[in-house]
């Protein structure tokens, strides 16, 4: 793949999971701006999923957000696991989280319709530290981070149904994400249908602080 005026692509098992605007960005985020496709099982995938849809389906889609970064959505904060999907969690604190690193008790789950979309933002250093991890269950859908200072600065992460993504350092505090639109759901030239997508979100305490949960809920990933 040619260098100039081209995108690169990051290539893991013979598929591309990351695209960014540049190689050089590529190469200086690869570290930071992580996605693990296969993560869970079908099985894993299935276990978290059953044990979420009750809480979930006692709440109805909103079309507004305390922040105005989420539109067709319902949420919770959960932070009693089964044993089962408190391993899965186990795994994600392993893959993506440093030995020094506290996490924040309660993890936020995230459920977006089909027609449902996260729009471009920075979660606040108020209530998330250095780390954001995410499971992507049900739906493929794509996250595109754009640089706050320098927009012509993108990456573009295929999250499939089982993957894990990881943003942390300058892709964290630097970039903007947001999940697209059905209508705009494209990997490249890729066409990357939306359905209905929940997210397992776990994030890294604030720094300096002394507890476990934030005074608010923090913004969505």
């Amino acid at each position: 793949m040619a260098v100039s005026g081209r995108l690169a692509m990051r290539m893991l098992s013979g598929c591309g999971w990351v695209r960014a605007s540049d190689p050089t960005l590529l190469s200086r985020l690869r570290d930071e701006a992580v996605v693990r496709p296969g993560f869970l099982s079908q099985a894993e995938e299935d276990t978290l999923t059953r044990e979420l849809e009750p809480q979930l389906q006692r709440r109805r889609y909103e079309y507004d957000h305390w922040d105005a970064a989420i539109h067709g959505f319902r949420e919770t904060e959960k932070s009693r696991w089964s044993d089962a999907s408190q391993a899965i969690l186990h795994r994600v604190q392993e893959a993506a989280f440093g030995p020094d690193q506290t996490l924040l008790s309660l993890v936020h789950v995230l459920d977006l319709e089909p027609r449902g979309y996260i729009k471009p933002h920075v979660d606040s250093v108020k209530f998330c530290g250095s780390t954001i991890a995410g499971l992507s269950l049900l739906s493929p859908s794509v996250m595109k981070l754009v640089h706050t200072q320098e927009p012509e600065q993108w990456l573009e992460l295929l999250l499939e149904p089982g993957s894990l993504y990881i943003l942390r350092g300058s892709a964290r505090y630097d970039f903007s994400h947001e999940i697209l639109r059905d209508e705009e759901s494209f990997f490249g030239e890729r066409r990357v249908p939306r359905g209905r997508r929940i997210s397992v979100i776990c994030r890294s305490l604030p720094e300096g602080m002394g507890s476990g949960r934030p005074e608010k809920p923090p913004l969505a990933s």
